[in-house]
Order: C-alpha cells, then sequence, then structure tokens
C-alpha cells in the first residue's frame, strides 16, 4: 500500500466524521453514537462515562459540534457547570477507528431542549424526570415508586422536561482520527483550530 493510500486524508474534518460515522450505523451492532465523555471539575479531577451523541455538524452553531444531553445536577452535570471544557472519544471496534474530540461547551437553549426531550419515548422521560441522577438511592422501590407515581399523575401524552434537564455543545478545536494498521503501524491525523471562526490545521502524528 502506497503512502498516499494509507494516510487519513486532508479533508474537512467533520466531513471525515461524517464519512466514518455513517460506516459505524452499518457495521456497530449496538449504539453506534456512544462516546466517551471526559469532564473535569474546578480541582481538575477528571472523571469519564459513555453518553450517547444526539446531534452534529456544521448547523449547530457556528464552528459547528456535537450535542448530548443529561441531568445538569448529575456529576457529569456539576463538573460541566464547573469547567465547560471536554473531550469525546468514538471507539468503533468492528471498524478497528476512533475519533477524539475536545473544545470548549455551551448549553443548548430551551427550545432545543424540550424538542429532544419529548422526541424520547414517554417511558424515558419519565424515567429521566423521576431520576436524581448521581445521587445516593437508598433502594431501588425508591426510583420505581417515582416512576410509577408520575405515570399516575400524566397517564398519557409527554411528560414536562424538567429544567435541570437539558443538553450541551461542544464546540471543537481539535478532532484526531485513529485508524488502527497492521504490527501497530497506525494512521493518526490531528485537526486544530484556535477559535470556531478560524479555518482547520492539520498534521499526521506518529501511532
Amino acid at each position: 500500500m502506497s503512502e498516499a493510500t494509507s494516510a487519513i486524508p486532508v479533508t474537512d474534518p467533520f466531513a471525515l466524521f461524517e464519512e466514518w460515522f455513517g460506516e459505524a450505523r452499518a457495521s456497530e451492532p449496538n449504539d453506534p453514537n456512544a462516546m466517551a465523555l471526559a469532564t473535569a471539575n474546578a480541582d481538575g479531577m477528571p472523571s469519564v462515562r459513555m453518553v450517547l451523541l444526539k446531534g452534529h455538524g456544521s448547523q449547530w452553531g457556528e464552528g459547528g459540534g456535537f450535542v448530548f444531553y443529561t441531568n445538569a445536577e448529575s456529576r457529569k452535570g456539576e463538573e460541566i457547570r464547573a469547567n465547560m471544557r471536554a473531550s469525546l472519544l468514538f471507539h468503533w471496534k468492528s471498524l478497528r477507528r476512533q475519533i477524539r474530540i475536545e473544545g470548549p461547551l455551551t448549553e443548548v437553549t430551551s427550545e432545543q431542549a424540550d424538542a429532544y426531550f419529548h422526541s424520547r419515548p414517554r417511558v424515558s422521560q419519565i424515567g429521566s424526570a423521576a431520576s436524581d441522577q448521581s445521587r445516593p438511592l437508598a433502594d431501588r422501590r425508591v426510583y420505581l415508586d417515582r416512576v410509577a407515581a408520575l405515570e399516575e399523575r400524566y397517564p398519557e401524552g409527554d411528560i414536562p422536561r424538567p429544567p435541570h434537564w437539558t443538553g450541551f455543545l461542544l464546540t471543537p478545536l481539535a478532532i484526531e482520527f485513529w485508524r488502527d494498521r497492521e504490527f501497530r503501524l497506525h494512521d493518526r491525523r490531528r485537526f486544530t483550530r484556535a477559535s470556531a471562526s478560524e479555518a482547520w490545521s492539520n498534521t499526521l502524528l506518529y501511532p
């Protein structure tokens, strides 16, 4: 294989993400939109967990971005509010590829949060509204009783979105693509920019 065909191409990183994400949707057996979200609190202590990508692309504000939703009173929500920066990692084992994304966070609008919350299955809406995410739970029955109470209170239709349930947009300042190769001779290309309004620069990286 020639050097030209082995290297990750120089292109718009959003377009390359869309290409790889499309292939992942066709090949991954479950949740191709699953991504690791790394945050840190005000003291710099990091934490990481899996969340689901719920929007992406150039239509998400200046510079484009990647959107996920959560309970803002959860541990991740509190860390985000304390330090509005994060990193994302997609790992598609079936494709032997990964993408790392870094940048600042902004909260989505109430209208955007409402629209996504009410696009979810009704049971998922109830489950989110009933949960004090990340808080201690004395017994699972307490949570299930809350779910039952909400089902009784709202026997049909959408559940009101809790004000602390919202979404965040990560505007990337760095996107790094990695592709597995035999004998660990992997391909890596990193795209960076100083701000959302500036053009991307890029470089290959040693694996």
